[in-house]
């Protein structure tokens, strides 16, 4: 049986600035995941139906809940976390 052993990330805390590039890496997320159900032919649905390939959540992230936003703010945040865990420093240009 396979147990997922992510590395902890619990003692990193990241600057205001890079948890700004968390929330577009989030957006972006969101528009890439889109993007790909879109071209798979997914479409807008008020419910999901795999069937019909439609879903909910292809609306802009902006409009997402909030439920669905924390799973791709949580998905880059992480990201973001292991990069500097890693030892990688995170610099705008």
């Amino acid at each position: 049986m396979y147990t997922p052993k992510p590395i902890d990330t619990s003692d990193i805390t990241l600057t205001d600035d890079i948890m700004e590039l968390c929330e577009l890496i989030s957006k972006n997320t969101h528009e890439v995941w889109s993007t790909n159900r879109i071209n798979d032919g997914w479409v807008y649905g008020e419910e999901r139906d795999d069937k019909k390939k439609q879903h909910p959540c292809l609306i802009p992230y902006e409009e997402l809940p909030e439920s669905e936003k924390e799973y791709d703010r949580n998905t880059s945040l992480q990201t973001l976390k292991l990069i500097v865990k890693l030892g990688y420093k995170i610099v705008k240009e």
